[in-house]
């Protein structure tokens, strides 16, 4: 099944040609003139376009060459009469797909269509997975050798070649889309594509769209028909980022298509069935979400099939100087330096952190090192300062330290405010981004719920919990109510 285009100045040739491939699971558009085709073309996902070569106004010929300039994988079957075969030729020769000549029988027409559809699928997923395949996520692409690790690859290869959906947890940044590829390319479905979405980053409307595609007109800005996620990922793996920030409505559609692997375009009547196996990841644990009513039971049953949780670095400092070294490579490489490596110190301080961003701050860490390294040997110097502090002065779990309305007025200035601010905030997946939030206050006197997601890369309903916690320790005040409320250090007005 494919969306089809139809450009024919001819309406009797439009409605036999719409019913005809309608008739074999095609979704059709249709357009009286090469300008209407061409704006449809630009606002509607295609796989194949049908054009008549003789029109009045713009003809054939010039519609191919500004789809060309649109979309050059786009495939154009041409169609002529009799007397303009040598067009059709010159056509071909200008990379048009086909040609066929009026009056042609049903089941070329149909046969061709059909080869020019598996055509452009196998191109868009070649162009998915490009650059992908060029380092193949096999488990030395996994740094690690820790045994925590060790049974994480285990895992990976016994669930791999088998269709069975996998929830993997753990803290923001400790690789889960990683792991997701691993499974992907040690799977069957390897050649297929694979789709990743992050549910958290977008509103529940939009979310809806992006995961099932939507008819034209479904909704304003719907000028064309798209198709979503779950179509694209047909043959290969879907992987949803976030899943616990989906809503319960859209966690019901989900659901559905999980069961059924069918599912309607948003606006859109017709059902739709798709072959994907489905990846989900969160960093939140899903069995409390249940608990408190955010997360559907029956949804978290039908994910976690097979359930693999990564920890996180701290949990396994065996594998920092690996990954250390192993980023080290990796942006020499990008930046044009050789040879280099670790001061002792800087080893050290690299293994006393805790690491509350896990892997991926780890990276952060050390391309900011090469980055601002003078030679050949990172030292204490290249690193950022939250590391070097000790160990001591470093928030705990337990949390005795008084919270600001304890603490004496002479702590108002801002970096003695921010440093105290720092000291509140427990080790874990958001402390980062917090400290971020709490930079953005000191240099700009606020944040927004808006800014704080903007900031992280984060959807707005996950901000609003973190700026809630850091209100709930004390360590910000929150002014004003609605969209429109402003993040402060106790104390402190909030500038207009």
């Amino acid at each position: 099944m494919g969306n089809i285009l139809i450009i024919d100045d001819e309406k009797n040739y439009l409605i036999i040609l719409e019913d005809l491939l309608s008739e074999e699971g095609h979704h059709v558009l249709t357009a009286e003139s090469g300008p209407v085709g061409l704006e449809l073309v630009k606002d509607s996902d295609l796989d194949v376009v049908l054009t008549d070569m003789k029109m009045p106004g713009m003809d054939g010929m010039e519609v191919l060459e500004k789809i060309r300039t649109i979309d050059a994988d786009l495939p154009v079957i041409m169609m002529t009469a009799y007397g303009t075969v040598a067009k059709a030729v010159e056509a071909m020769k200008k990379g048009a797909f086909h040609y066929i000549l009026k009056p042609f029988e049903n089941e070329e027409l149909k046969v061709l269509v059909q080869k020019a559809v598996e055509h452009h699928q196998i191109i868009r997923q070649n162009r998915q997975m490009k650059g992908i395949l060029e380092e193949r996520h096999h488990f030395h692409n996994i740094v690690g050798k820790s045994e925590p690790m060790q049974r994480i690859y285990d895992l990976i290869r016994k669930v791999a070649p088998t269709k069975a959906t996998v929830l993997i947890t753990g803290e923001s940044g400790t690789g889960k889309e990683l792991i997701a590829r691993a499974i992907h390319f040690n799977s069957p479905r390897k050649a297929g594509p694979f789709i990743s979405v992050n549910c958290g980053a977008l509103p529940e409307n939009l979310l809806e769209s992006e995961l099932f595609g939507h008819e034209r007109g479904a909704f304003t800005g719907a000028v064309g028909l798209r198709k979503g996620r779950f179509e694209l990922a047909h043959g290969g793996t879907l992987f949803l980022d976030e899943i616990s920030e989906m809503s319960p409505p859209l966690q019901v559609k989900l659901l559905r298509a999980l069961q059924e692997m069918r599912f309607e375009r948003v606006g859109g009547t017709e059902t739709l069935h798709v072959d994907v196996r489905v990846l989900a990841a969160s960093n939140r644990n899903l069995k409390e979400e249940v608990a408190a009513g955010r997360f559907r039971s029956d949804l978290f049953f039908r994910l976690n099939v097979v359930h693999i949780q990564l920890p996180p670095l701290r949990d396994r400092p065996g594998d920092i100087p690996l990954l250390a070294t192993y980023f080290l490579r990796k942006y020499e490489k990008q930046t044009g330096r050789d040879e280099m490596g670790f001061r002792p110190e800087a080893l050290r301080a690299l293994l006393d952190y805790s690491w509350p961003g896990n892997v991926r701050e780890l990276e952060n860490v050390v391309e900011r090192a090469v980055i601002l390294c003078p030679g050949r040997e990172i030292s204490l110097d290249d690193l950022p300062s939250e590391l070097l502090r000790p160990p001591s002065t470093v928030a705990s779990s337990e949390f005795e330290t008084p919270s600001f309305h304890e603490r004496p007025q002479g702590h108002a200035s801002g970096s003695l405010r921010r440093t105290e601010a720092e000291r509140l905030l427990p080790p874990g997946p958001q402390r980062m981004r917090q400290l971020r939030a709490l930079d953005f206050i000191q240099s700009r006197g606020y944040i927004t719920n808006r800014d704080y997601a903007r900031l992280n890369e984060l959807s707005e309903r996950q901000a609003l919990r973190e700026l809630t916690d850091m209100v709930d320790r004390g360590v910000l005040k929150r002014m004003g109510k609605g969209r429109a409320c402003q993040y402060v250090f106790p104390r402190e007005n909030p500038i207009s």
